[in-house]
Protein backbone atom coordinates (compact mmCIF):
# COMPACT_ATOMS: atom_id res chain seq x y z
CA UNK A 1 0.00 0.00 0.00
CA UNK A 2 1.28 3.31 -1.14
CA UNK A 3 1.28 6.55 1.57
CA UNK A 4 -1.04 8.05 -1.31
CA UNK A 5 -4.07 5.81 0.30
CA UNK A 6 -4.59 7.33 3.44
CA UNK A 7 -6.11 10.44 4.27
CA UNK A 8 -6.59 12.34 7.56
CA UNK A 9 -8.64 10.60 10.92
CA UNK A 10 -12.21 10.47 9.92
CA UNK A 11 -14.74 12.17 12.32
CA UNK A 12 -16.70 9.20 14.60
CA UNK A 13 -15.66 8.12 17.68
CA UNK A 14 -13.10 5.55 16.36
CA UNK A 15 -10.86 8.18 14.47
CA UNK A 16 -8.96 5.46 12.16
CA UNK A 17 -8.07 6.88 8.72
CA UNK A 18 -8.96 6.66 5.83
CA UNK A 19 -7.93 3.93 3.14
CA UNK A 20 -8.65 5.55 -0.20
CA UNK A 21 -8.59 2.59 -2.67
CA UNK A 22 -9.95 4.44 -5.00
CA UNK A 23 -6.43 6.68 -5.08
CA UNK A 24 -4.72 3.49 -5.92
CA UNK A 25 -6.39 3.26 -9.10
CA UNK A 26 -5.97 0.21 -12.00
CA UNK A 27 -3.36 -1.39 -9.94
CA UNK A 28 -5.98 -2.06 -6.95
CA UNK A 29 -9.09 -2.87 -9.72
CA UNK A 30 -6.26 -5.44 -11.35
CA UNK A 31 -4.70 -6.98 -8.12
CA UNK A 32 -6.59 -6.15 -4.90
CA UNK A 33 -5.64 -8.96 -2.79
CA UNK A 34 -2.02 -7.82 -1.43
CA UNK A 35 -4.04 -4.57 -0.35
CA UNK A 36 -6.51 -6.39 1.34
CA UNK A 37 -3.40 -8.59 2.70
CA UNK A 38 -2.11 -6.13 4.36
CA UNK A 39 -5.83 -4.01 5.88
CA UNK A 40 -5.89 -8.15 7.00
CA UNK A 41 -2.54 -8.21 9.11
CA UNK A 42 -3.53 -4.52 10.58
CA UNK A 43 -6.69 -5.74 11.75
CA UNK A 44 -10.58 -7.46 10.58
CA UNK A 45 -12.19 -3.60 9.62
CA UNK A 46 -10.69 -0.54 8.45
CA UNK A 47 -12.19 2.53 7.19
CA UNK A 48 -12.08 2.93 3.47
CA UNK A 49 -13.07 4.99 0.89
CA UNK A 50 -14.04 2.92 -2.47
CA UNK A 51 -13.68 3.57 -6.07
CA UNK A 52 -16.76 4.60 -6.22
CA UNK A 53 -16.37 7.05 -3.88
CA UNK A 54 -18.64 6.37 -1.45
CA UNK A 55 -16.66 5.53 2.69
CA UNK A 56 -17.63 2.27 3.76
CA UNK A 57 -16.33 -0.48 6.60
CA UNK A 58 -14.39 -2.90 4.97
CA UNK A 59 -13.98 -6.37 6.91
CA UNK A 60 -11.10 -8.75 5.76
CA UNK A 61 -10.12 -12.17 6.59
CA UNK A 62 -12.47 -15.06 6.61
CA UNK A 63 -13.88 -15.84 10.07
CA UNK A 64 -14.55 -11.85 10.20
CA UNK A 65 -16.22 -11.82 7.24
CA UNK A 66 -18.08 -15.17 7.22
CA UNK A 67 -19.55 -13.69 11.28
CA UNK A 68 -20.45 -10.23 9.31
CA UNK A 69 -22.27 -12.01 6.43
CA UNK A 70 -24.62 -13.82 9.21
CA UNK A 71 -25.11 -10.76 11.16
CA UNK A 72 -28.60 -9.73 11.47
CA UNK A 73 -27.92 -6.14 13.15
CA UNK A 74 -27.21 -5.54 9.36
CA UNK A 75 -29.66 -4.67 7.36
CA UNK A 76 -29.87 -5.16 3.39
CA UNK A 77 -32.96 -2.42 3.43
CA UNK A 78 -31.84 1.04 1.91
CA UNK A 79 -34.53 2.57 4.25
CA UNK A 80 -31.91 1.39 6.93
CA UNK A 81 -28.61 3.28 5.08
CA UNK A 82 -27.76 6.83 6.40
CA UNK A 83 -28.39 9.83 3.43
CA UNK A 84 -24.70 10.98 4.10
CA UNK A 85 -23.25 8.35 2.74
CA UNK A 86 -24.22 9.51 -0.71
CA UNK A 87 -24.73 5.77 -2.40
CA UNK A 88 -27.82 4.88 -4.56
CA UNK A 89 -29.46 1.81 -5.00
CA UNK A 90 -28.32 0.32 -7.82
CA UNK A 91 -31.08 -2.71 -7.87
CA UNK A 92 -35.00 -2.20 -9.53
CA UNK A 93 -38.30 -3.17 -7.35
CA UNK A 94 -38.22 -5.02 -3.96
CA UNK A 95 -35.49 -7.98 -4.15
CA UNK A 96 -34.44 -10.56 -1.33
CA UNK A 97 -31.26 -8.56 -1.70
CA UNK A 98 -32.28 -5.29 -0.83
CA UNK A 99 -34.82 -6.53 2.50
CA UNK A 100 -34.43 -8.25 5.97
CA UNK A 101 -36.51 -11.34 7.38
CA UNK A 102 -39.94 -11.88 7.69
CA UNK A 103 -39.69 -9.74 4.31
CA UNK A 104 -36.65 -11.80 3.19
CA UNK A 105 -37.99 -15.27 3.98
CA UNK A 106 -41.27 -14.83 2.35
CA UNK A 107 -39.44 -13.51 -1.13
CA UNK A 108 -37.32 -16.13 -0.79
CA UNK A 109 -39.51 -18.73 0.31
CA UNK A 110 -42.26 -17.69 -2.50
CA UNK A 111 -39.10 -18.01 -5.79
CA UNK A 112 -37.56 -21.11 -4.04
CA UNK A 113 -41.00 -22.96 -4.91
CA UNK A 114 -40.51 -22.07 -8.59
CA UNK A 115 -36.85 -21.81 -8.42
CA UNK A 116 -36.15 -26.10 -7.84
CA UNK A 117 -33.59 -28.42 -8.51
CA UNK A 118 -35.69 -30.66 -10.80
CA UNK A 119 -35.77 -26.87 -13.11
CA UNK A 120 -32.03 -26.61 -12.69
CA UNK A 121 -31.27 -29.83 -13.46
CA UNK A 122 -34.04 -30.06 -16.41
CA UNK A 123 -31.49 -27.10 -17.80
CA UNK A 124 -28.46 -29.31 -18.20
CA UNK A 125 -28.77 -31.07 -22.00
CA UNK A 126 -29.95 -27.01 -22.87
CA UNK A 127 -26.85 -25.76 -21.39
CA UNK A 128 -24.66 -28.08 -23.20
CA UNK A 129 -26.66 -27.66 -26.79
CA UNK A 130 -26.02 -23.62 -26.03
CA UNK A 131 -22.63 -24.16 -25.31
CA UNK A 132 -21.97 -26.23 -28.41
CA UNK A 133 -23.60 -23.73 -30.44
CA UNK A 134 -21.46 -20.79 -28.87
CA UNK A 135 -18.12 -23.09 -29.57
CA UNK A 136 -19.15 -24.17 -33.18
CA UNK A 137 -19.71 -20.24 -34.07
CA UNK A 138 -16.54 -19.06 -32.18
CA UNK A 139 -14.21 -22.10 -34.27
CA UNK A 140 -15.88 -21.39 -37.50
CA UNK A 141 -15.12 -17.95 -37.65
CA UNK A 142 -12.07 -16.40 -39.57
CA UNK A 143 -8.57 -16.68 -37.89
CA UNK A 144 -8.12 -18.94 -34.65
CA UNK A 145 -8.70 -16.38 -32.14
CA UNK A 146 -11.45 -14.62 -30.09
CA UNK A 147 -12.77 -12.92 -27.34
CA UNK A 148 -13.97 -15.85 -25.07
CA UNK A 149 -15.84 -13.04 -22.87
CA UNK A 150 -18.00 -11.90 -25.94
CA UNK A 151 -17.81 -15.79 -27.60
CA UNK A 152 -18.53 -18.00 -24.39
CA UNK A 153 -18.50 -16.72 -21.05
CA UNK A 154 -21.41 -13.79 -21.73
CA UNK A 155 -23.61 -14.82 -24.50
CA UNK A 156 -23.88 -18.60 -22.40
CA UNK A 157 -25.23 -17.58 -18.78
CA UNK A 158 -27.65 -14.65 -21.05
CA UNK A 159 -29.21 -17.51 -22.86
CA UNK A 160 -29.55 -19.48 -20.12
CA UNK A 161 -31.10 -17.19 -17.99
CA UNK A 162 -32.99 -15.75 -21.06
CA UNK A 163 -34.40 -19.18 -21.51
CA UNK A 164 -35.26 -19.78 -18.06
CA UNK A 165 -37.51 -16.84 -17.62
CA UNK A 166 -39.07 -17.09 -20.98
CA UNK A 167 -37.57 -13.93 -21.97
CA UNK A 168 -36.24 -14.90 -25.83
CA UNK A 169 -36.75 -11.41 -26.99
CA UNK A 170 -34.43 -9.65 -24.59
CA UNK A 171 -32.08 -6.88 -26.44
CA UNK A 172 -29.17 -8.59 -24.75
CA UNK A 173 -26.55 -5.81 -25.72
CA UNK A 174 -28.56 -2.73 -24.63
CA UNK A 175 -29.44 -5.02 -20.86
CA UNK A 176 -25.75 -5.71 -21.19
CA UNK A 177 -24.91 -2.36 -21.14
CA UNK A 178 -26.77 -0.89 -18.49
CA UNK A 179 -26.17 -4.22 -16.57
CA UNK A 180 -22.67 -3.38 -16.54
CA UNK A 181 -22.96 0.24 -16.00
CA UNK A 182 -25.28 -0.31 -12.94
CA UNK A 183 -23.10 -2.38 -11.28
CA UNK A 184 -19.49 -1.43 -12.56
CA UNK A 185 -19.10 1.85 -13.36
CA UNK A 186 -17.15 4.26 -10.52
CA UNK A 187 -19.13 7.15 -12.41
CA UNK A 188 -22.30 8.28 -9.63
CA UNK A 189 -23.71 9.59 -12.65
CA UNK A 190 -23.50 6.94 -14.87
CA UNK A 191 -24.80 4.35 -12.31
CA UNK A 192 -27.61 6.64 -11.64
CA UNK A 193 -28.62 6.95 -15.13
CA UNK A 194 -28.26 3.18 -15.68
CA UNK A 195 -30.37 2.25 -12.78
CA UNK A 196 -33.06 4.86 -13.57
CA UNK A 197 -33.42 3.16 -17.28
CA UNK A 198 -33.56 -0.50 -15.90
CA UNK A 199 -36.91 0.08 -14.14
CA UNK A 200 -38.77 0.86 -17.30
CA UNK A 201 -36.80 -1.79 -19.30
CA UNK A 202 -38.23 -4.40 -16.99
CA UNK A 203 -41.40 -3.56 -16.30
CA UNK A 204 -42.07 -3.68 -20.29
CA UNK A 205 -40.44 -7.20 -19.44
CA UNK A 206 -43.01 -8.49 -16.95
CA UNK A 207 -45.72 -6.73 -18.67
CA UNK A 208 -45.25 -9.20 -21.74
CA UNK A 209 -44.73 -12.46 -19.67
CA UNK A 210 -48.33 -11.20 -18.20
CA UNK A 211 -50.05 -11.53 -21.25
CA UNK A 212 -47.69 -14.25 -22.77
CA UNK A 213 -47.38 -16.55 -19.99
CA UNK A 214 -45.48 -20.04 -20.61
CA UNK A 215 -43.66 -22.89 -18.61
CA UNK A 216 -41.02 -20.82 -17.97
CA UNK A 217 -39.87 -19.48 -14.24
CA UNK A 218 -41.15 -15.97 -14.79
CA UNK A 219 -44.40 -17.04 -15.79
CA UNK A 220 -44.31 -19.34 -12.64
CA UNK A 221 -43.22 -16.64 -10.23
CA UNK A 222 -46.11 -14.35 -11.56
CA UNK A 223 -48.46 -16.57 -10.92
CA UNK A 224 -47.29 -18.18 -7.61
CA UNK A 225 -48.79 -18.22 -4.28
CA UNK A 226 -47.95 -19.98 -1.04
CA UNK A 227 -50.60 -21.85 0.87
CA UNK A 228 -52.09 -18.80 2.54
CA UNK A 229 -52.53 -17.27 -1.29
CA UNK A 230 -49.61 -14.78 -0.92
CA UNK A 231 -48.53 -13.74 -3.95
CA UNK A 232 -45.57 -11.06 -5.80
CA UNK A 233 -46.50 -7.86 -6.02
CA UNK A 234 -45.86 -5.36 -8.93
CA UNK A 235 -42.83 -4.22 -7.15
CA UNK A 236 -41.55 -7.17 -5.81
CA UNK A 237 -41.94 -9.09 -9.36
CA UNK A 238 -39.74 -6.33 -10.81
CA UNK A 239 -37.31 -6.77 -8.51
CA UNK A 240 -37.47 -10.40 -9.26
CA UNK A 241 -36.74 -9.69 -12.54
CA UNK A 242 -33.49 -7.52 -12.25
CA UNK A 243 -32.28 -10.29 -9.56
CA UNK A 244 -32.96 -13.02 -11.84
CA UNK A 245 -31.50 -11.54 -14.91
CA UNK A 246 -28.78 -9.44 -13.43
CA UNK A 247 -27.21 -11.18 -10.69
CA UNK A 248 -28.55 -14.64 -12.86
CA UNK A 249 -25.78 -13.68 -15.78
CA UNK A 250 -23.13 -11.48 -14.07
CA UNK A 251 -21.57 -13.82 -11.88
CA UNK A 252 -21.89 -16.67 -14.30
CA UNK A 253 -20.32 -14.53 -17.31
CA UNK A 254 -17.53 -13.53 -14.69
CA UNK A 255 -17.04 -17.31 -13.26
CA UNK A 256 -16.36 -18.86 -16.41
CA UNK A 257 -13.90 -15.78 -17.61
CA UNK A 258 -11.83 -15.70 -14.43
CA UNK A 259 -11.63 -19.84 -14.26
CA UNK A 260 -10.45 -20.11 -17.82
CA UNK A 261 -7.60 -17.34 -17.45
CA UNK A 262 -6.57 -18.92 -14.18
CA UNK A 263 -6.29 -22.58 -16.13
CA UNK A 264 -4.82 -20.76 -18.46
CA UNK A 265 -1.93 -19.09 -16.22
CA UNK A 266 -1.27 -22.04 -14.59
CA UNK A 267 -0.79 -24.68 -17.08
CA UNK A 268 0.12 -27.23 -14.53
CA UNK A 269 -3.53 -26.99 -13.45
CA UNK A 270 -4.62 -26.71 -17.27
CA UNK A 271 -2.62 -30.12 -18.11
CA UNK A 272 -4.11 -31.72 -14.62
CA UNK A 273 -7.41 -30.88 -15.66
CA UNK A 274 -7.10 -32.30 -18.83
CA UNK A 275 -5.47 -35.18 -17.82
CA UNK A 276 -8.77 -35.99 -15.36
CA UNK A 277 -11.80 -34.72 -16.39
CA UNK A 278 -13.00 -36.08 -12.87
CA UNK A 279 -11.23 -33.12 -11.26
CA UNK A 280 -13.92 -30.69 -12.84
CA UNK A 281 -15.71 -30.09 -9.69
CA UNK A 282 -13.12 -29.46 -7.54
CA UNK A 283 -11.21 -26.77 -10.43
CA UNK A 284 -15.01 -25.02 -9.97
CA UNK A 285 -14.46 -24.43 -6.33
CA UNK A 286 -10.96 -23.62 -6.43
CA UNK A 287 -11.84 -21.11 -9.82
CA UNK A 288 -14.73 -20.01 -6.97
CA UNK A 289 -12.01 -19.39 -4.50
CA UNK A 290 -9.12 -18.44 -5.80
CA UNK A 291 -10.62 -15.53 -8.41
CA UNK A 292 -14.05 -15.35 -7.46
CA UNK A 293 -16.76 -13.18 -9.62
CA UNK A 294 -18.20 -11.33 -6.45
CA UNK A 295 -15.04 -9.35 -4.79
CA UNK A 296 -17.56 -7.46 -1.82
CA UNK A 297 -21.35 -8.54 -1.47
CA UNK A 298 -24.51 -6.24 -2.08
CA UNK A 299 -24.40 -3.25 0.96
CA UNK A 300 -25.48 -3.92 4.23
CA UNK A 301 -26.01 -1.33 6.58
CA UNK A 302 -25.67 -0.90 10.11
CA UNK A 303 -28.96 -0.79 12.76
CA UNK A 304 -26.73 -0.56 15.96
CA UNK A 305 -23.26 -0.13 16.80
CA UNK A 306 -21.15 -3.40 16.10
CA UNK A 307 -17.69 -4.65 17.82
CA UNK A 308 -15.70 -6.46 14.95
CA UNK A 309 -12.78 -7.76 16.41
CA UNK A 310 -11.81 -4.99 19.19
CA UNK A 311 -13.07 -2.24 16.63
CA UNK A 312 -16.41 -0.48 17.12
CA UNK A 313 -18.47 0.45 13.88
CA UNK A 314 -21.05 2.99 14.34
CA UNK A 315 -24.88 2.27 14.36
CA UNK A 316 -27.26 5.10 12.20
CA UNK A 317 -26.80 3.14 8.64
CA UNK A 318 -23.28 2.70 8.07
CA UNK A 319 -22.25 0.97 4.85
CA UNK A 320 -20.22 -2.18 5.99
CA UNK A 321 -18.61 -4.32 3.28
CA UNK A 322 -17.07 -8.02 3.32
CA UNK A 323 -14.17 -8.75 1.15
CA UNK A 324 -15.14 -12.11 -0.21
CA UNK A 325 -11.86 -12.17 -2.37
CA UNK A 326 -9.98 -11.78 0.51
CA UNK A 327 -11.72 -14.00 2.89
CA UNK A 328 -11.25 -16.97 0.52
CA UNK A 329 -7.28 -16.17 0.49
CA UNK A 330 -6.86 -15.79 4.36
CA UNK A 331 -3.94 -18.29 5.37
CA UNK A 332 -5.79 -19.09 8.63
CA UNK A 333 -9.06 -20.44 6.81
CA UNK A 334 -6.37 -22.06 3.37
CA UNK A 335 -2.85 -22.93 3.30
CA UNK A 336 -0.81 -21.00 0.64
CA UNK A 337 -4.56 -19.14 -0.37
CA UNK A 338 -2.42 -17.32 -3.31
CA UNK A 339 -1.65 -20.62 -5.20
CA UNK A 340 -4.14 -22.10 -7.51
CA UNK A 341 -4.70 -25.69 -6.95
CA UNK A 342 -7.46 -27.65 -8.80
CA UNK A 343 -6.79 -30.40 -6.22
CA UNK A 344 -7.38 -28.29 -3.12
CA UNK A 345 -10.59 -29.10 -0.89
CA UNK A 346 -12.19 -25.72 -1.79
CA UNK A 347 -15.00 -26.07 0.26
CA UNK A 348 -16.64 -23.55 2.41
CA UNK A 349 -15.53 -20.19 0.63
CA UNK A 350 -17.54 -17.10 0.55
CA UNK A 351 -18.28 -16.94 -3.39
CA UNK A 352 -21.72 -17.36 -3.17
CA UNK A 353 -21.95 -15.35 0.19
CA UNK A 354 -23.17 -16.71 3.94
CA UNK A 355 -26.00 -17.05 6.16
CA UNK A 356 -29.73 -16.38 4.83
CA UNK A 357 -28.66 -14.17 1.82
CA UNK A 358 -26.45 -16.88 0.27
CA UNK A 359 -26.98 -17.08 -3.22
CA UNK A 360 -30.23 -19.02 -4.70
CA UNK A 361 -28.67 -19.63 -8.12
CA UNK A 362 -25.16 -21.36 -7.00
CA UNK A 363 -26.43 -24.80 -8.13
CA UNK A 364 -26.89 -22.93 -11.49
CA UNK A 365 -23.73 -21.31 -11.69
CA UNK A 366 -21.44 -24.33 -11.17
CA UNK A 367 -23.64 -26.12 -13.50
CA UNK A 368 -22.74 -23.47 -16.12
CA UNK A 369 -19.28 -23.50 -15.42
CA UNK A 370 -18.76 -27.13 -15.58
CA UNK A 371 -20.25 -27.49 -18.80
CA UNK A 372 -18.84 -24.32 -20.19
CA UNK A 373 -15.04 -24.90 -19.14
CA UNK A 374 -15.17 -28.83 -20.08
CA UNK A 375 -16.39 -28.16 -23.27
CA UNK A 376 -14.02 -25.70 -24.08
CA UNK A 377 -11.28 -27.70 -23.34
CA UNK A 378 -12.44 -30.79 -25.56
CA UNK A 379 -12.98 -28.75 -28.41
CA UNK A 380 -10.05 -26.47 -27.80
CA UNK A 381 -6.94 -28.61 -27.14
CA UNK A 382 -4.34 -26.04 -27.89
CA UNK A 383 -5.76 -23.01 -25.73
CA UNK A 384 -3.83 -20.12 -25.01
CA UNK A 385 -4.23 -17.09 -23.41
CA UNK A 386 -3.56 -13.73 -26.51
CA UNK A 387 -2.77 -11.03 -23.86
CA UNK A 388 0.08 -10.42 -21.51
CA UNK A 389 -2.26 -11.11 -18.20
CA UNK A 390 -0.65 -8.07 -16.95
CA UNK A 391 -2.35 -5.93 -19.71
CA UNK A 392 -5.79 -7.32 -19.34
CA UNK A 393 -8.57 -5.20 -18.36
CA UNK A 394 -10.54 -5.46 -15.43
CA UNK A 395 -14.00 -4.41 -14.39
CA UNK A 396 -14.06 -1.21 -12.36
CA UNK A 397 -15.89 -1.21 -8.64
CA UNK A 398 -15.80 -3.51 -5.78
CA UNK A 399 -18.50 -5.56 -6.35
CA UNK A 400 -17.86 -7.91 -10.15
CA UNK A 401 -14.78 -9.30 -10.36
CA UNK A 402 -13.64 -10.12 -14.02
CA UNK A 403 -11.74 -9.30 -17.28
CA UNK A 404 -13.44 -6.92 -19.81
CA UNK A 405 -12.16 -8.99 -22.16
CA UNK A 406 -10.42 -12.38 -22.55
CA UNK A 407 -8.59 -12.69 -26.14
CA UNK A 408 -7.76 -16.30 -26.52
CA UNK A 409 -6.23 -18.66 -29.46
CA UNK A 410 -6.02 -22.39 -30.47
Amino acid sequence: MTADATTGPTAGPTADPIVDLAALGEDFTRDPYPVYAKLREAGPVHRIRMPEGADAWLVVGYEAGRAVLADSRLSKEWRSASPALGVAQVSSGRTMLSSDPPLHARLRGLVTREFTPRRIDQLAPRIQEMTDGLLDAMLTAPGRDADLVESLAFPLPMGVICELLGVPFLDRAQFRELSNTAISSTDPGERAAAAKAMPAYLAGLVASKREQSGEDLMSALITASDEEGDRLSSEELLGMAWLLLVAGHETTVNLISNGVLALLTHPDQLAALRADSGLMDQAVEEMLRYEGPVETPTYRFTTEPLDIGGTLVPGGGELVLVALSDANRDPARYEDPDRFDIRRDARGHLSFGHGIHYCLGAPLARLEARIAVRSLLERCPELALEIDPAAISWRTGMLIRGPHTLPVSW
